[in-house]
């Protein structure tokens, strides 16, 4: 297809769109003639491969094809009932997918579709990936914040790490920390830490800020008396995920966070050389 027909064909496809219930959908009539339909009624058995597929895919129907036909009145006071349906995004790509490729409009809607959901995947990846890096690193500052808090109750370097190890195995559900690298086969050499999920993340952090809380709080002094409270708090904080059905010990480990990490400043670096790539694209415009 000409870039001329493609631009247009995009532009037809966004303009189209309108706010039903305060969703964004697409008119089936409008999506008819957009994808190179002439009659309606081969476009319906279009919808209901469409409207299949939606339901193999475990959706509700009627959530992405709600039906608003309506009646128009006709001469000599006679009413037809005309079918059109509210298409909601997901729906335009359903109806896309099954649509006849030989058509030059629903070839471009296929391959549309296809570059804009992988978009969102890399987009919905990146933020889950900067989401479990960010969690990581408040992890490690939870830690040391506590850290130099005990340190000034009489818990050395080493006290603390049986602490943290204390608390791990009360999180785990009895499982030490060396027994969770073993489970979820983690180098002896690396944090048990760089290969949990969010989710576990999140409570460990959780758990040990409360720790750090309660030292002050009650103004706990020793390794018996703090390693007491971070236990309990480790214990609390598993109760919690145990009573959403979530077992920690049973999660499966996340990626290496240093991959992740790597990962996220490449394409950083990527991102900064299309900008001064567009800026220095921008500069010799303006020139010319």
């Amino acid at each position: 297809m000409e870039k001329e027909k493609i631009t247009a064909l995009f532009e037809r496809f966004e303009n189209a769109c309108y706010l039903y219930e305060g969703v964004e959908c697409w008119s089936a009539r409008e999506m008819q003639e957009i994808l190179g339909y002439a009659k309606w009624d081969n476009f319906v058995n279009v919808i209901e491969k469409a409207k299949k597929a939606c339901e193999n895919a475990g959706e509700v129907i009627s959530n992405h094809f709600a039906d608003i036909g309506k009646m128009i009145e006709l001469g000599k006071g006679g009413v037809r009932e005309v079918g059109d349906f509210a298409l909601t995004r997901y729906a335009c790509y359903l109806l896309a997918q099954n649509g006849d490729p030989s058509k030059e409009a629903v070839a471009f809607a296929q391959t549309y579709f296809a570059v804009q959901t992988r978009k969102q995947e890399i987009i919905e990846q990146r933020l889950l990936d900067i989401a479990r890096v960010s969690t990581r690193e408040k992890l490690s500052k939870s830690e040391k914040k506590l850290s130099g808090l005990i340190y000034e109750r009489g818990v050395n370097e080493a006290s603390f790490a049986l602490i943290r190890s204390k608390g791990d195995q009360a999180f785990f559900g009895g499982f030490s920390t060396q027994d969770m690298k073993h489970k979820l086969k983690v180098s002896e050499s690396r944090p048990l830490a760089d290969f949990l999920p969010t989710l576990t993340l999140k409570a460990k952090d959780f758990a040990t800020e409360l720790t750090s809380h309660n030292v002050v709080e009650k103004d706990l002094k020793g390794e018996k008396l703090i390693s007491e409270e971070h236990i309990e708090n480790n214990k609390a904080v598993r109760k919690m995920l145990l009573e959403r059905g979530v077992k920690p010990e049973q999660l499966p480990p996340s990626e290496d966070i240093n991959k992740v990490k790597r990962r996220l400043e490449s394409e950083e670096k990527k991102l900064l050389k299309e900008v001064k790539k567009i800026q220095k694209g921008n500069k010799k415009d303006k020139n010319d």
